[in-house]
């Protein structure tokens, strides 16, 4: 007979004390954005050095294409690190997955900054940083569920949504890390030493941003949800079998709500790097500080618009930004063609910072919310990963194909919008639980 234990041998969310509710939030914010930090150095990298660096062509859209070509792999292994360290979140615990994805990340990070050029080690040079690009996905793909779970676990239901979109901001701040490290790297180097050693500094200093992550993260327990699962001895024996079993459904709408959301990012942040500096000719700092610009004041808004939701519901702030983005997606492009810098931050600003940020703000939380606790993990991760792989990573690379088969943004637009109507159909059939027990 299976014992269960006592209901006062664990603590539940509402019981736990603020000050290791705030450590919580923290260590799931801070090793957020040193693994986004990590993760989008290489998308802007990839934007701007890595093709003549590691994919020499004649045509230099062809090397850019190659290079982006490796940022959208790393997409592929996602589901596939979200699988193996999701199945470890739900059977180990979410803190002992969490050290060990911030450190994969970190190492593979710091070695590409030590690779050897094409011109030096030639085809190896693409097969290493191929190869540890695809190593930063598997990590990834176990980092983001169990950080979002680290906030969204020890959260009072009252707040779920405000703590679950404290995670959503580590991805901003490590963009804007990322984005500030190749804007003042681009800054103090020639282009000639920047290609030579510039670009190599922001992946060194990774090591700092790891050490600092993997302290915090040492100093939080167990969340609640998973104190419950170990008492009750309720954990499934293969999570990934229990997730297609019982929670498919929330599976397919978690991935198909996920395409926007990855597609839009992944568009301002990366292809719009690329598309600026290399057919519309801003200068590659312009570029940089742009990008960089939305993406922290993005951090206040997504906090607003986690909020909102607790308030109002996940399903309506989500709808209401999709909606949003699927007018918005041809202006976005026709603002940012006028060569103007004030038009391309204002671009950003309202694409980036203020639409993207209401769907992306809300969407981890609603996704935790549809899995029972010995799966969530694995649930939330695979859906979220799977979606990413379909249209993240490729978006940059869909993106800059369509410009080119079609010579016009509008393309790009139309592609944005036909996703938006895929994730509106997905979301609608999403059950809202704000305010809901979340283990009930």
């Amino acid at each position: 007979m299976t014992a269960i234990a006592s209901p006062t041998a664990v603590t539940t969310s509402e019981e736990v004390s603020s000050r290791t509710r705030l450590r919580a939030v923290l260590a799931s914010g801070v090793g957020g954005v040193v693994e986004w930090y990590d993760y989008f150095l290489y998308g802007t990298m990839a934007a701007i050095v890595f093709g003549p660096l590691f994919f020499p062509a004649h045509d230099p859209a062809v090397g850019l294409a190659l290079s982006l070509a490796t940022f959208a792999l790393a997409f592929v292994v996602r589901p596939l690190g979200g699988v193996i360290f999701s199945h470890i979140g739900d059977r180990v615990g979410r803190k002992k997955t969490l050290v060990a994805t911030l450190s994969l990340m970190g190492g593979s990070t710091v070695l590409m900054g030590l690779l050897p050029t094409y011109d030096s080690v030639g085809i190896w040079a693409p097969i290493l940083l191929t190869l540890l690009r695809l190593v930063q996905g598997l990590a990834l793909g176990g980092e983001w569920g169990g950080g979002l779970l680290l906030a969204v676990e020890y959260a009072p239901r009252e707040r779920r949504g405000l703590y679950g979109a404290v995670p959503q901001t580590g991805a901003l701040l490590g963009l804007a890390l990322g984005a500030l490290a190749g804007s003042i790297t681009t800054a103090v180097f020639s282009d000639e030493m920047f290609l030579s050693i510039g670009w190599r500094i922001p992946f060194l200093l990774s090591v700092v941003l790891i050490a600092i992550g993997l302290w915090i993260r040492k100093q939080v327990g167990e969340t609640p949800s998973f104190q419950r699962v170990q008492a009750e001895e309720t954990k499934a024996q293969v999570p990934i079998v229990e997730t297609f079993k019982h929670h498919w459904r929330a599976v397919i709408i978690t991935i198909g709500t996920k395409l926007i959301e990855t597609a839009t990012f992944f568009i301002f942040a990366t292809f719009t790097i690329s598309y600026a500096t290399n057919t519309l000719g801003y200068a590659r700092s312009t570029a940089l500080n742009a990008v960089l610009i939305a993406a922290v004041l993005a951090v206040p808004v997504m906090l607003l618009m986690g909020r909102l939701s607790d308030r109002i519901g996940r399903k309506k702030v989500f709808m209401a930004g999709v909606i949003a983005i699927f007018f918005y997606a041809i202006p976005f492009f026709w603002l940012i063609s006028q060569k103007s810098v004030p038009l391309l931050i204002l671009a950003l600003l309202i694409g980036f910072s203020i639409i993207w940020s209401s769907y992306g703000a809300v969407i981890g939380t609603m996704f935790a919310e549809n899995f029972s606790p010995d799966v969530r993990y694995t649930g939330i991760s695979l859906g979220y990963q799977v979606g990413a792989a379909l249209i993240g990573g490729p978006a940059p690379l869909i993106a800059t194909a369509l410009l080119i088969k079609y010579d016009s943004y509008i393309a790009v637009g139309v592609f944005i919008m036909i996703i938006a109507v895929i994730s509106l159909i997905a979301v609608s059939f999403a059950r809202d639980r704000s305010g809901v027990d979340l283990d009930s």
